[in-house]
């Protein structure tokens, strides 16, 4: 009897943990061999797990600015005055950069089709990374950069270029063919005879 209890109970922690290993990790690696892959269309949950991701690598960047503005606020880090005023220049964009990109990401959980929010998200990430790809290089900063730079490079392209805007973009906005199709279904008017369509109707009478 105690051995059948000991057999069961393996049983449920064995049932208990199958969900959890058959659970998908949306992780970069996840989404880069999806990239890779011949077939690149996303689900709208591995579409949503993407838009979720790029949030958390903003939140990381967020962080990542934060400190790398008190690290020179508060002289942490070996850099001369006038080269402190220029990078905190540079963090000054990346904080509008952040800021754009978790509002493009907004807009995209509500309608992912937006292709101008697409493209400027894009954008941000792309500008973002060369930005943290470059304190990356430099000896005082790349501590606090660490992987995030080469990570946030990858989740701009491939990932989000040929997962998800390429394909948009090959879509060409679905609203505007929908729009496109209205006009097509609209009756055209009919035109109105013209002063010599007129004449000859007259003509045709009095013969």
């Amino acid at each position: 009897m105690k051995y059948l209890k000991v057999f069961f109970i393996g049983i449920i922690f064995l049932l208990g943990l199958t969900p959890m290993s058959l659970a998908e990790d949306y992780s970069l690696q996840y989404f880069l061999s999806k990239a890779s892959s011949k077939k690149i269309e996303l689900s709208k949950k591995e579409l949503a797990e993407l838009f979720d991701q790029l949030e958390e690598v903003m939140k990381k960047a967020q962080k990542i600015r934060s400190h790398l503005m008190k690290a020179i606020q508060t002289g942490e880090t070996d850099v001369r005055y006038q080269e402190g005023k220029f990078w905190m220049v540079k963090l000054e964009e990346d904080k509008d950069f952040i800021e754009a990109a978790i509002q493009q990401i907004k807009l995209l959980r509500e309608r992912s089709t937006h292709l101008l929010a697409s493209i400027k998200l894009y954008k941000n990430l792309k500008d973002l990374s060369s930005h943290f790809n470059t304190y990356n290089n430099m000896t005082f900063f790349s501590s606090w950069v660490g992987d995030l730079a080469p990570e946030m490079e990858l989740w701009a392209d491939p990932v989000f270029y040929k997962l998800h805007l390429l394909p948009l973009a090959h879509l060409k906005d679905p609203e505007t063919k929908t729009s496109q199709k209205e006009k097509k279904s609209t009756p055209a008017k009919e035109k109105k005879p013209t002063s010599d369509g007129k004449k000859a109707a007259s003509k045709e009478k009095k013969s």
